[in-house]
């Protein structure tokens, strides 16, 4: 499984470790991942994802999953969460559709 959100995109960074005496070995700097179970209103679903802690606020920022992945850039998203985005989008299309 890869280091890297499958909302926002986060993924591993690189840098240094910086010793008193100034020297410098390589590091790596490992993102904040929760394995976490989202529900979708348009869908009715749970969905589990990995994402960061970072994306987990945002998510309840936006008011929601369904929220966030339709202002979710496609190239950020992950496989599954871009299956779970056209499928959103899909529903709330079919959803506009009926009203009208």
């Amino acid at each position: 499984m890869s280091r890297r959100c499958e909302l926002t995109g986060k993924a591993v960074m690189s840098g240094n470790n910086v010793s008193h005496a100034n020297r410098k070995t390589r590091r790596r700097f490992l993102p904040n991942l929760c394995q976490v179970t989202l529900m979708s209103d348009v869908l009715g679903g749970r969905y589990s994802l990995r994402i960061s802690a970072h994306a987990l606020r945002s998510v309840e920022h936006n008011g929601g999953l369904d929220a966030f992945l339709v202002k979710a850039r496609k190239t950020d998203l992950s496989a599954r969460a871009l299956r779970l985005k056209t499928s959103i989008e899909k529903a709330k299309a079919a959803t506009a559709a009926q009203a009208a």
